[in-house]
C-alpha cells in the first residue's frame, strides 16, 4: 500500500530535522504577494491572464525590453474619518505593489496587445512565424 504523504515531504530522521526547519521557516507564505498568472498556448499565440483585482488601468504598467516582458502594478489608498473638531476617529492607509517578469523568446514583441477587464489583465502574445530558410545558389568559379 502507498503512503499518503504530501508532495515534497519525505521520511524524516533526526539529522533532517534542522534542514526541514529552515525550509519551513524561510519558505514563502502561501498568500505571498505576487501576480497570479495563467498562460495558455493557443497554437499561433500565447494568452497570458494576470489577476490584478482592485487596480485601475492607470496603476498597471507593461514594459517590453529586448526579450523580456515586465508587469508591474501599484496602488495606494488612504481613508480619513474625522470628528467635528478635526480629530481622527479612524485613519487607514494601504499600499500594494506587484512586479513580475516573463521571457519573450519566440514571441513577436511588436504585435503584443493588452486588455484589462474586471480585474483580469489579458495579454495576447503572438508567436514569431518561422521563416523558411533562405536558399541561394552559389556560382562556381573556374580554377585557373
Amino acid at each position: 500500500m502507498y503512503a499518503m504523504t504530501p508532495f515534497g515531504k519525505r521520511d524524516y530522521d533526526l539529522f533532517d530535522m534542522f534542514d526541514d526547519f529552515g525550509r519551513g521557516f524561510f519558505a514563502p507564505a502561501e498568500n505571498s504577494r505576487h501576480i497570479r498568472t495563467d498562460i495558455r498556448d493557443e497554437g499561433d499565440r500565447f494568452v497570458l491572464e494576470a489577476e490584478l483585482p482592485g487596480f485601475k488601468k492607470e496603476d498597471i504598467n507593461i514594459d517590453l525590453t529586448d526579450e523580456m516582458l515586465t508587469l508591474s502594478a501599484e496602488h495606494k489608498t488612504e481613508t480619513d474619518e474625522k470628528d467635528k473638531e478635526g480629530r481622527y476617529i479612524r485613519r487607514e492607509r494601504s499600499y500594494g505593489s506587484y512586479k513580475r517578469s516573463f521571457d519573450l523568446s519566440g514571441i513577436d514583441a511588436s504585435a503584443v496587445t493588452a486588455e484589462y477587464k474586471n480585474g483580469i489583465l489579458t495579454l495576447d502574445l503572438p508567436k514569431k512565424q518561422n521563416e523558411p530558410p533562405k536558399t541561394r545558389r552559389l556560382e562556381i568559379k573556374a580554377a585557373e
